[in-house]
């Protein structure tokens, strides 16, 4: 994103850092955990991968993430929140809060096309927990339906 001067509003600053479409999208799938590249494509389509590594660089040059390398062939490179990206957490909120009351998307319609609400979505929460209880309230598929418990003392 090319930056220009600031002016000395911090409502102007504030946008150079965030007045991106993807930054806040990035902010969204990294305050979950560290993700890999190709992991924050996977989530952020149809974004490029050159968008993205721009992106990433400028949000890593704002000190808004931080880039972990381990190495290793392939390369296994992580971004990961820094404390002053995780300050934007709040504004995510309000934004998605916005988002549902302007009637901008439905978080069902997400679920539908992809497969799944996005991981900072309130419902994604919800989700897990059904699919949980769904888990633990199917009988084993190694126990007979006629099978009657017996308790050994």
């Amino acid at each position: 994103m090319r930056r220009r001067e600031g002016d000395g509003c911090p409502v102007a600053g504030a946008l150079q850092l965030v007045g991106d479409k993807w930054t806040m999208l990035v902010v969204r799938d990294l305050f979950q955990g560290p993700k890999r590249t190709t992991e924050l494509l996977a989530a952020l389509h149809p974004i490029s991968s050159r968008t993205l590594v721009g992106r990433l660089r400028d949000m890593e040059h704002d000190r808004l993430v931080e880039r972990k390398d381990y190495g290793g062939s392939p390369p296994h490179v992580e971004y990961f929140l820094t404390e002053r990206g995780r300050l934007l957490v709040p504004l995510l909120e309000s934004l998605r809060r916005l988002g549902e009351t302007l009637d901008c998307n439905v978080c069902e319609d997400r679920r539908e096309r992809a497969g799944s609400y996005c991981e900072a979505c309130p419902h994604a929460a919800n989700d897990e927990q059904q699919e949980e209880q769904r888990h633990t309230n199917t009988p084993s598929h190694s126990r007979r339906e006629n099978d009657v418990p017996v308790v050994l003392l």
